[in-house]
């Protein structure tokens, strides 16, 4: 062991002697620095503005006035997805993901309102954030530092005298890899002491247990994802008799785990799982509404054998005789209808999306970008998951909404119509505050962990394999000293 250390002190001390690698270092550092400052101020700013939309919206819910139950479920409800807090180091889909979701009787709408469809076209180039520095660039520089690790001694005749003094192909890779991982986390740890800083300030200095394990969880993945780096430039110099073309096969690795593939597989997922459009989802779910009947057409015929039950249930052969408000009994039902329908259409698409991204999950083995891009997404409650588990909590707030007002028409309204100079059929407006304010509850880790094994897994796989392959490697390269 003390001679690995001893190589990797060695491999730090050259390394920090080149000018050139102390300007990438710095700019590298300064990009790192710049992108916490953009994830900071992006949080504020567009929490702040949830926040304040999420008040107004509460706010003007609370000042209706005396009106019909049933008016009050059309009226509706707006639903604003939070950030999390550690979502300023990893932006994940947030930008495109819409923030908002206006919640109505007997209809489920879509997210809208995402920040893409607000900015101008060079979002699609990408955003600046924590993560795709140390997803993309960190790894470049690695590369830069790792490739001629063994091939510039190869070259210059030193490798044979540092074997020749008792040095073994184990000890030497190991000391190189673990001397590149020094240098990495040179940039790696002060960027985790901001994150923790800014992390407690997004908090209000009130960490829960479950975000405080997040972000172990995500500082753990980075680690191993720039061992894998490291271990992969030192293995690639070991294996090639010149710096250049170590640096070539080395660019070229980057250039397809960072670009290339995640383009593949997206396309591939889209291509083999298409998705319906807008339109056709929507007529999809109409033509079964169409089928089930409207609860707002009294003629209609799965409603008259509702009605028809209802008065032989109350032996009564008028509604207006019945003991509640037959028109919210009716709306009830329909609503329960109508909510089955769109949850079944809702899932069936949930489930397209999935097997779409199931490709960029099991390229993840052959790629160890993608493991750390999903893993990274979900530990910062950035990734699809999230934005569909905010969609299933809207649509049960939306859901209870409805069934709420429902119930008030049922409990509180008269069978009976008022006549032409009559107030209108209304309860009052405190019942308004019964219905609570819609608070989004973030999955707890143990969860996120159970839904990205995969992941997790093939990020192992990776440290596992590059690990054996530096300790079983002397053999082979014996002869190409």
């Amino acid at each position: 062991m003390k001679t690995i250390f001893i190589i990797a002190g060695r491999t730090w001390k050259t390394a920090f002697s080149n000018p050139a690698t102390l300007a990438l270092t710095l700019i590298l550092g300064l990009a790192l620095c710049l992108a916490t400052f953009i994830g900071w101020q992006n949080f504020k700013s567009q929490n702040a503005q949830r926040l304040k939309y999420k008040e107004l919206v509460r706010e003007k819910w609370l000042e209706k006035p005396d009106k019909h139950p049933h008016r009050m479920a059309h009226y509706g409800y707006l639903a604003f997805r939070d950030k999390h807090e550690l979502s300023f180091f990893d932006f994940g889909i947030e930008s495109f993901a819409g923030v908002s979701i206006f919640l109505e009787a007997h209809k489920q709408n879509t997210v809208n309102f995402s920040e893409a469809g607000f900015s101008n076209g060079m979002l699609r180039f990408g955003e600046m954030s924590v993560a795709m520095v140390l997803q993309l660039l960190v790894p470049l520089l690695i590369f830069f530092l790792g490739y001629s690790s063994i091939s510039a001694e190869r070259e210059s005749g030193t490798l044979k005298i540092i074997l020749c003094q008792g040095v073994s192909w184990r000890q030497l890779l190991f000391g190189k890899t673990l001397g590149i991982i020094t240098l990495s986390f040179s940039l790696f740890i002060p960027i985790i002491l901001l994150t923790v800083l800014l992390w407690a300030m997004l908090s209000e200095w009130q960490v829960s247990a479950d975000s405080s394990l997040r972000l172990a969880f995500l500082v753990l993945s980075y680690t191993i994802y720039f061992i894998i780096c490291a271990g992969i430039a030192v293995l690639i110099s070991a294996f090639h008799r010149s710096s250049k073309a170590a640096l070539t096969t080395l660019l070229i690795l980057w250039v397809f785990f960072a670009i290339v593939m995640p383009r593949i597989t997206q396309a591939l997922g889209v291509i083999l799982y298409p998705a319906p459009s807008k339109m056709e989802f929507a007529a999809a779910i109409g033509s079964d509404l169409h089928e089930q009947g409207d609860s707002h057409d009294p003629d209609d015929p799965h409603y008259a054998q509702l009605k028809a039950a209802v008065l032989k249930q109350y032996q009564v052969d008028d509604v207006k005789k019945l003991p509640f408000n037959y028109g919210g009994y009716v709306m009830a039902e329909g609503e329960k209808i109508s909510a089955g329908i769109y949850n079944q259409h809702q899932q069936e698409l949930n489930k397209n999306f999935e097997q779409q991204n199931s490709f960029s999950v099991a390229a993840s083995y052959l790629n160890p970008f993608l493991a750390i891009k999903n893993l990274s997404m979900a530990l910062t409650a950035a990734d699809f998951k999230t934005y569909i588990d905010f969609q299933a909590q809207a649509e049960a707030y939306r859901y209870g909404l409805a069934q709420r007002m429902n119930k008030l028409q049922i409990e509180k309204i008269s069978n009976i119509a008022p006549g032409e100079k009559e107030k209108p059929l209304s309860i009052s407006r405190s019942n308004w505050a019964e219905q609570p304010d819609f608070q989004y509850k973030f999955k707890p880790v143990s969860n996120v962990i159970s839904n990205h094994l995969w992941s997790i897994l093939s990020l192992f796989c990776w440290l596992f394999a590059v690990l054996i392959v530096l300790g079983f490697s002397s053999r082979r390269l014996k002869a190409l000293s």
